[in-house]
């Protein structure tokens, strides 16, 4: 019996220790720039954009910001019900297994509706400034140097 409990106790401190792994992987490194933003110092600092683009890029902006923070509300919850399921089942699941595949949906989402925000922040543009904006958009998703 008292195996069993040893077995247990080191099962449970070996998921604590991946999860805390996770937690101080997510606070401590560095993460790449999200594509939009590196985008936005674009728009706001080499494109010369003129007053008009730059009160419908706000527009386009502010938009996206209240989606965006939604989105990333439901991916929280997802995390939480991820969690749940990985406490109840401590394994890979039909609980776990719907959680991710929910959080992936949501993921998703998000990634659709990004690219919707920066195609239509391309709208905005000259042909001259597209030119650029589409070049920093393919060198940010391959992380190709131009």
């Amino acid at each position: 019996m008292r195996d069993w409990r040893r077995i247990a106790l080191l099962v449970l401190l070996t998921f604590a220790a991946a999860l805390a792994g996770v937690v101080i992987g997510r606070l401590y490194v560095v993460p790449q720039k999200p594509v939009e933003n590196e985008l936005h110092e674009l728009l706001h600092s080499q494109l010369r954009i003129d007053a008009e683009q730059h009160e419908r890029l706000d527009v386009i902006e502010k938009k996206f910001a209240i989606r965006r923070r939604a989105l990333e509300a439901e991916l929280r919850a997802d995390n939480v019900r991820l969690a749940e399921a990985i406490e109840i089942e401590h394994g890979y699941g039909p609980k776990v297994a719907a959680a991710v595949d929910r959080s992936h949906q949501a993921m998703g989402e998000l990634q659709k509706e990004t690219l919707e925000h920066i195609f239509s922040m391309r709208a905005v543009l000259r042909p001259d400034q597209a030119v650029k904006f589409d070049e920093a958009v393919v060198k940010a998703l391959t992380a190709k140097e131009r």
